[in-house]
């Protein structure tokens, strides 16, 4: 089965009231969701995740009526756990799972009888709900479209040209000024040599791709980690790289030299 992605509006009963927006996974297949807050209803969340919700003696006689609950994911199928908070007066289904999000698993067809909405969530963010907004939540559920272009691929992509190009061309131009600043044309054939003599023995090359694979490996089992090493490491050379260009930039400025 397919999964689709949405989001949770959820929304404290505080002066002013605090909201906050969770990630979800539904099932288009089973139930369509409101494009927009303007065409959803809000309903009140019950926390039952004490609860794996797989027989209908697990919940009091109308606590469910015409809310939304949560129940733990596991021991039945969710079309097991939708009839039975169907069959409570539930409003609205959220399944907590503590693993990571996976598609739902039951057919098209056997939801034909379901008519409530059924979506998969993460547990920490109902943990983090219960702490955020309090216990008196109200809930909806609603995905919006997906736009068919995304405009800030263009921004990015001008960016990135203007950056090569500019890098490109401010490279030339300091080239042509060492070459200018050479004097006799024998020491400028010298350098010219000496610069496209960049020699990659068989070592080197099988060194090189040792450390590319033993990085793969570890990101693979230390993501969680290494990714703040790697983040560490472009934001060195980013500041590297601004602090030379500023002061080449800076060094051009007339002002405050001796005359």
């Amino acid at each position: 089965v397919t999964a689709d992605e949405g989001i949770l509006h959820a929304s404290g009963n505080g002066v002013p009231p605090v909201t906050k927006d969770y990630c979800i996974i539904y099932s288009s297949n089973w139930i369509s969701l409101p494009k927009s807050l303007d065409n959803a209803t809000f309903r009140t969340l019950e926390n039952l995740t004490s609860t794996v919700l797989c027989n209908s003696s697990e919940v009091p006689s109308g606590l469910m009526k015409d809310k939304a609950v949560v129940v733990m994911r596991g021991n039945c199928t969710f079309l097991e756990k939708a009839r039975i908070a169907q069959s409570s007066g539930a409003k609205m289904l959220l399944i907590a799972s503590k693993p990571r999000l996976s598609p739902l698993s039951d057919n098209k067809t056997d939801f034909e009888d379901v008519t409530l909405p059924v979506a998969l969530i993460r547990y920490n963010d109902i943990v983090d709900m219960q702490l955020t907004l309090g216990s008196e939540v109200n809930v909806t559920l609603y995905s919006p479209p997906l736009p068919e272009f995304d405009c800030s691929m263009v921004v990015i992509f001008l960016i990135a040209v203007f950056t090569v190009a500019l890098g490109g061309y401010w490279s030339g131009v300091a080239e042509l000024e060492n070459l200018k600043a050479i004097a006799s044309p024998g020491e400028r054939e010298t350098r010219r040599k000496k610069e496209e003599n960049v020699t990659f023995t068989p070592v080197t090359v099988i060194l090189f791709v040792v450390i590319c694979c033993v990085m793969l490996v570890l990101l693979y089992f230390f993501y969680k980690w290494l990714v703040y090493v790697i983040i560490s490491v472009f934001c060195l050379a980013s500041a590297m790289s601004l602090y030379n260009c500023l002061a080449a930039l800076i060094g051009e400025i007339p002002f405050g030299q001796c005359r």
